[in-house]
């Protein structure tokens, strides 16, 4: 038994090589040996394996049951151990059938992620993508350490300082009301905005407190929330048919003014802008996988200010 933690390269490959050939002979003249080291091996690995591995048929030697077994091992070994051993290989998006797994709020849902699975169809037709939400149950720092999730974008003011970070876009806070709202035409005063009910998204990690509310405390002030949602995607719709106000950035605000009856005033009060970036482990940071798709993400978030620019330009 004291051999089975000494099987090596050499050995796997004697052992492959004996188990296609069916001789002794041959796989010595295949790997360049002598008939008797190929005999010793053997009896090697028999007693590594505890099984006869080659036995005399009616013509020359067969495998044993588990003979064949250990072949489909030993390939699969050998195989393994030329990957570890070959440098990674570059990353084909056109043939990869890769799945990445991205965490993302669902604020991104209507102007942003959209453009990211446009860009993964188009460039990396076969590989899979799942968006999975942030919630305030998500641990997204294990996942991302754990390679459950690949990346996650996000806009906390204090990101997690051991994970690798790039900047995607950064955007200015605005408020949205309905358009039959009173105050839509005439935009917001500071007493505006403190006495009316604000609706507000539920946070989507538990370590975040909202920018917009730590931002007004820092100033002495505090919103009235009376409603809070679980998805970004009903703020336009509660907004059509309520009195209140609702606090974003303009990318977000801008996509649904154009489609739906709401229009966008300025914030009263001084809000830093809203900084979104990518997140990732050290784990995948040089995978040419990981990297391709960072890459594919952050052009997304390049061209995302030209549309902003559009909009205010056609608008």
């Amino acid at each position: 038994m004291h051999g089975r933690d000494h099987l090596d390269t050499y050995l796997l490959r004697v052992l492959h090589t004996l188990l296609t050939e069916q001789s002794v002979t041959r796989t010595a003249v295949k790997l360049g040996q002598s008939q008797p080291a190929i005999s010793n091996t053997l009896k090697r690995l028999r007693e590594i394996t505890g099984d006869a591995i080659l036995v005399r048929g009616k013509s020359g030697m067969v495998p044993t049951e588990r003979g064949r077994e250990l072949l489909e091992l030993a390939e699969q070994s050998l195989a393994a151990m030329e990957r570890i051993a070959r440098p990674p290989q570059q990353f084909e998006p056109a043939s990869s059938t890769r799945t990445f797994h991205v965490g993302a709020p669902d604020y991104l849902d209507a102007f942003f992620l959209p453009n990211i699975v446009e860009r993964v169809r188009r460039l990396a037709p076969r590989a899979r993508l799942f968006v999975h939400p942030l919630t305030s149950g998500t641990d997204f720092l294990a996942d991302l350490e754990q390679g459950k999730l690949d990346i996650v974008i996000g806009n906390w003011l204090s990101p997690p300082e051991h994970l690798h970070i790039s900047p995607l876009f950064e955007d200015d806070v605005v408020c949205m009301l309905g358009a039959h709202h009173p105050l839509a035409r005439k935009g917001l005063t500071l007493k505006h905005y403190l006495d009316m009910p604000h609706l507000a998204p539920a946070p989507y990690a538990s370590m975040q407190r909202s920018m917009i509310d730590q931002s007004l405390a820092e100033q002495g002030f505090k919103r009235k929330i009376q409603v809070t949602l679980p998805y970004f995607g009903l703020v336009p719709y509660v907004l059509m048919k309520t009195d209140m106000v609702f606090t974003t950035g303009r990318q977000f605000a801008a996509h649904y003014a154009e489609y739906l009856p709401i229009r966008i005033v300025p914030a009263p009060v001084p809000f830093p802008r809203m900084r979104f970036y990518q997140l990732w482990h050290e784990r995948c940071h040089v995978a040419p996988d990981v990297m391709w798709l960072r890459r594919q993400i952050a052009e997304v978030g390049a061209e995302l200010p030209q549309l902003a620019r559009l909009e205010a330009v056609q608008g």
